[in-house]
């Protein structure tokens, strides 16, 4: 299933425009924040596929009754560039477990490149809902890897994958690549284009060197 949260005119949009925008994007800080906004809202929109539970809060005057999340939850993203994606998630699923996958780009002499997976933090994440965060969805090879690796610490009960930017490829090939069953793909927004080194266009250039500066 794809849910593309873009698609509809809110404050999300202002957002994107903000890392998107060349001009605005030079202050590294505001970049970071701007991508936990868009994470928190995500969170939001994720939170309503949770399952509820019954509970009562004992207030001054009386006991109110209210439904409360009770599917236990974990937050993965992929280093670096899933960091402020992962604060934003964090900050709502306040309570989540974390994980942490380490993959760049390995690149070749004749400029080519494969995705080099490295290591792995993870908790057992069965019967649990995981939550994938990559700001960017290009060639989508590092979130079907990412994906394999969390899947030997065990069997989720659901899984969402959250991107803010996805090229129409990626999503293709993430889509065809995962298996079919219990996952969500959240998106910002999909774009037509993406080069031979595998940045989106129109995107918005590198998350992780916007965000952290160049490696």
């Amino acid at each position: 299933m794809i849910k593309i949260i873009g698609q509809n005119n809110s404050i999300l949009n202002r957002f994107i425009y903000e890392i998107r925008c060349a001009d605005i994007q030079k202050d590294s800080m505001r970049f970071r924040r701007n991508l936990e906004r868009i994470s928190e809202i995500f969170a939001y929109e994720i939170s309503k596929e949770l399952q509820y539970e019954r509970a009562q809060a004992q207030t001054p005057l009386g006991i109110a009754e209210m439904f409360l999340p009770a599917d236990g939850v974990v937050i993965a993203s992929i280093l670096r560039a899933g960091l402020p994606m992962h604060n934003g998630f964090l900050n709502f699923f306040d309570g989540a477990e974390n994980a942490f996958i380490s993959a760049y780009r390995k690149y070749s002499k004749d400029g080519s490149f494969k995705i080099q997976f490295e290591h792995l933090s993870c908790p057992n994440i069965t019967d649990k809902v995981l939550i994938i965060v990559d700001p960017m969805l290009a060639s989508g090879a590092s979130m079907v890897l990412a994906y394999n690796a969390l899947m030997e610490r065990g069997e989720p009960k659901y899984t969402h994958i959250a991107s803010i930017i996805a090229s129409k490829e990626g999503v293709e090939y993430t889509m065809k690549n995962l298996p079919n069953k219990s996952i969500t793909l959240w998106l910002g927004a999909i774009d037509d284009e993406m080069t031979a080194q595998s940045y989106i266009v129109p995107g918005l250039g590198d998350a992780g060197d916007l965000a952290y500066g160049g490696k």
